[in-house]
This record gives structure tokens, C-alpha cells and sequence, in this order.
């Protein structure tokens, strides 16, 4: 098969594109023919050595996929509707590439069962793999470690990008009252997802501008101003960091602790199987309805996928898909 690959760490140009074997699924794996997959910057991030985890060489790179069942491994629970699966089917996987599992940007791939799910019918492939790994974090960022009640207000920084449309859409969704910011050029398509107030983020008074206090806060920009934000937070808020551009974070501490404020942390990629299978569920309800609708597509030949990796670390807007 066809695969882009690394034999050892470094800049884009260590990606090798070239043939490997076809991998062998084990007896509670599946194999999957690959159709789409995506780029994500912790790829660039595992790529370069900055986020270690154990990768066997050679390690195949990328995290999400979208193909078709093509075998099924021996000890599969085939009574179990959560791992019924049969050649031909569409699936979808957004964990691998990590932790000693194989990455996807092959044209074939193998999948643990229980990190493999099911395609609603008629959904593109392409769209798809684009919001896997955004849906997945906002769905962990908003169920699993804020855990936002309806009629809390939610504001969403950065709710121009893949991660902050999924948490506008599913923020209001669970009934919260979301305000975002985002560029001007994003205000339709963020209120069309279901914000009731959007802000310019890149307003002078954008403190003035914020309406009340919040009880959620998730910056996806990740500036986490947490000195300008505290004074917006309501009793018990909980803040979400989930993205970092690096900056030293500063706050006094009492503007936190005295309203009983949290801030909470996560990687998806620590988030466990069953973390991962409830996001699963929400990402699918939404793709079978039209929802979680990508920024922009970028497709990109197999061939490229050094190329792609350029391009996430400069920042590219929109969401790269390599077309094995």
C-alpha cells in the first residue's frame, strides 16, 4: 500500500511517501480501507517530537479517517451492535497515530474495534474526516469536563475555527446561552450555529462589549487571557483550556479562587475509549442531520502530505484532507 510515513523526528521533510506492507489486523481489530484523512496540528506536533508518545517505525502519520470496512478481525463481538461491522461499511476513527497505535494517512489502516464507528448513510467523507477531531474536543470540552448546564451562558473565543463552531452548535444545543467571538467575515455562519450574541475579537473594547457574566468560557484562539477574563466570570464558572500559542498565562489568583472559579485542562488525546465513544454518538446525531458543517476544504494528494504539514504549521485556515 501507499503510505506517508516517518522512519525517525523532524521537519516536514522527514514525511516519506512510498509502500509498505498492507498492516494485519489482530483479532479484535478492523482493517479499513482508507478514503479521507485529515491534518491536524498535533500531528505536526508528534512529527517534530514535541508531543512524545511511543511511535513504531516506520510510524504512519495522521489521527482521523474515514473508509470502508475491509476485514474484520477473528475475536471481533459480532452480537454487540457497537462492534457489528462488515466489509463495505463506511466508518470513521479519530485516535489513531498515538500511544503506539498506527496513523491513518495510508491507503490502508488498522483500527481497534472499540475506536471505530459507524458513517451515517450519505455523508461525505471529506466533510466528515474535517470535523472529527474539532466535534470530539468541543463534545469533551463542554459534556465531560465543564459540564454545561441548560440556561448557562457559554462563551466561545475564537468561534471562527472548526473547534469553535462545534462548541457554538452543541452549546446551544445542551441549551446554553452562547456568546462568541470571531472575525466579522464568521458572524452569520457562527449565529446560523446558534450564538446569541457574537463579538468582533479583535475589538479595542471587547471587555465592554461582552454581555454579563459566564458561567462556561473555552478560548479556542488560545491567548487564555485569564487576567481579562476573570472579570466576567461568573460564582463557580468554569474555565476550558484547550488550545496555547505558548504565552505565559497571568492572573491574580483571588480574582479566581474568590468566585470559586475553575480552570480545567484536557488533550483529546488522553480522553479515554468510552470519553471518545460518547462523542462518537453526538458527532454522528449531528452528521446525520447535516450538522457540524466545515469551515473549508483543502483536499491534498497522498503525495503532498509533507506539503500539508507546512501548511498547518503556518497556520492555514480551513481544514487540509489528504485523498489517499
Amino acid at each position: 500500500m501507499r503510505a506517508a510515513y516517518l522512519t525517525g523526528l523532524g521537519s516536514p521533510e522527514v514525511i516519506r511517501v512510498g509502500d509498505l506492507p498492507v498492516p494485519v489486523p489482530g483479532p479484535t481489530d478492523v482493517l479499513v480501507r482508507v478514503e479521507a484523512v485529515a491534518v491536524n496540528p498535533v500531528d505536526a506536533l508528534i512529527r517534530a517530537g514535541r508531543f512524545r508518545t511511543p511511535l513504531p517505525m516506520p510510524f504512519v502519520v495522521g489521527r482521523d479517517l474515514v473508509g470502508t470496512v475491509e476485514r474484520v478481525g477473528g475475536d471481533v463481538d459480532q452480537s454487540s451492535e457497537a462492534t457489528r461491522f462488515t466489509p463495505g461499511d463506511p466508518v470513521w476513527c479519530n485516535s489513531l497515530g498515538h500511544a503506539g497505535r498506527q496513523g491513518a494517512t495510508a491507503e490502508f489502516a488498522v483500527v481497534p474495534v472499540d475506536r471505530l464507528y459507524p458513517l451515517p448513510p450519505g455523508v461525505d467523507p471529506a466533510a466528515a474526516v474535517a470535523v472529527l477531531h474539532p466535534a470530539a474536543t468541543a463534545w469533551l470540552a463542554l459534556v465531560r469536563h465543564a459540564r454545561l448546564r441548560p440556561g448557562e451562558r457559554l462563551l466561545v473565543q475564537g468561534a471562527g475555527g472548526n473547534v469553535g463552531r462545534a462548541l457554538v452548535e452543541l452549546g446551544a444545543q445542551m441549551g446554553g446561552y452562547v456568546c462568541a467571538t470571531a472575525a466579522p467575515a464568521d458572524h452569520d455562519a457562527v449565529r446560523r450555529l446558534g450564538a446569541r450574541d457574537v463579538l468582533d475579537y479583535r475589538a479595542a473594547d471587547l471587555d465592554d462589549q461582552a454581555p454579563g457574566s459566564f458561567d462556561v468560557a473555552v478560548d479556542c484562539s488560545g491567548r487564555n487571557d485569564l487576567a481579562a477574563l476573570a472579570g466576567h466570570l461568573a460564582l463557580g464558572a468554569r474555565v476550558v483550556l484547550l488550545a496555547d500559542r505558548g504565552d505565559p498565562i497571568r492572573v491574580v489568583a483571588r480574582d479566581l479562587y474568590t468566585r470559586d472559579v475553575s480552570v480545567l485542562g484536557f488533550a483529546i488525546t488522553n480522553a479515554s475509549v468510552a470519553d471518545l465513544a460518547g462523542a462518537a454518538r453526538w458527532i454522528n446525531d449531528r452528521l446525520a442531520v447535516g450538522g457540524l458543517p466545515p469551515r473549508a476544504l483543502h483536499p491534498v494528494p497522498l503525495e503532498q502530505t509533507a506539503q500539508a504539514h507546512h501548511c498547518i504549521e503556518a497556520g492555514v485556515v480551513g481544514r487540509l484532507v489528504i485523498l489517499p
